[in-house]
């Protein structure tokens, strides 16, 4: 089994990874292989609208200048997907917004391809906004028919600076609460 992840943030290493990361080692001690990619340096262009992805139904975005198409790719190959993002204005990053919107548009146009994935968000959040960006990831998993498991509160960790995350003892007990959740998701789909 493995679980792919991408982290939204213009920084690398920020506090978005490091709440994936935490995701990931409870995922890692239950034997499941994790993959993360940063989306940060890579231009990532928003949907055209062009509807070619329900016209040539070949599991890809029509735009192919950009790295979407490789994530779609990955997201196809992967039993769980996490998809992270820091808080900016009350919502996820552009780059994560422009992903979601073509590999989600790519996946229902391709019927349902993400159905029955094991979807997960992660916020990192200096101090408000992180509820709707919470909401804005769990829509991408809903409509996609993908299913998300919970944690002991949302998965959300409080910090500014990189490295303020790993203060927030709440935040990563979610994290870790989450990726046994999705562990034991996952296996429990497997084993069906």
């Amino acid at each position: 089994m493995k679980v792919i992840a991408f982290n939204g943030s213009a920084r690398k290493q920020g506090n978005t990874t490091i709440l994936i990361k935490h995701v990931f080692s409870e995922l890692e001690k239950e034997g499941i292989e994790t993959e993360l990619v940063e989306l940060a340096g890579k231009k990532i262009k928003g949907c055209t609208a062009c509807y070619k992805c329900f016209d040539n139904k070949d599991r890809k975005c029509a735009v192919k200048n950009d790295i979407v198409n490789d994530c779609i790719e990955k997201m196809i190959e992967a039993d769980g997907i996490i998809l992270g993002s820091p808080t900016y204005f009350a919502d996820i990053t552009p780059e994560m917004k422009a992903l979601i919107d073509r590999s989600g548009f790519t996946a229902i146009a391709n019927g349902f391809m993400f159905k029955r994935k094991v979807g997960a968000s992660v916020i990192a959040v200096r101090r408000g906004g992180a509820i709707h960006a919470f909401d804005t990831i769990n829509h991408f998993f809903h409509i996609n028919q993908m299913i998300v498991p919970g944690s002991s509160y949302w998965n959300v960790g409080i910090g500014g600076e990189i490295g303020d995350v790993d203060n927030d003892k709440e935040g990563i007990r979610n994290m870790k609460n989450l990726g046994e959740n999705m562990a034991w998701l996952l296996k429990k789909i497997k084993s069906n």
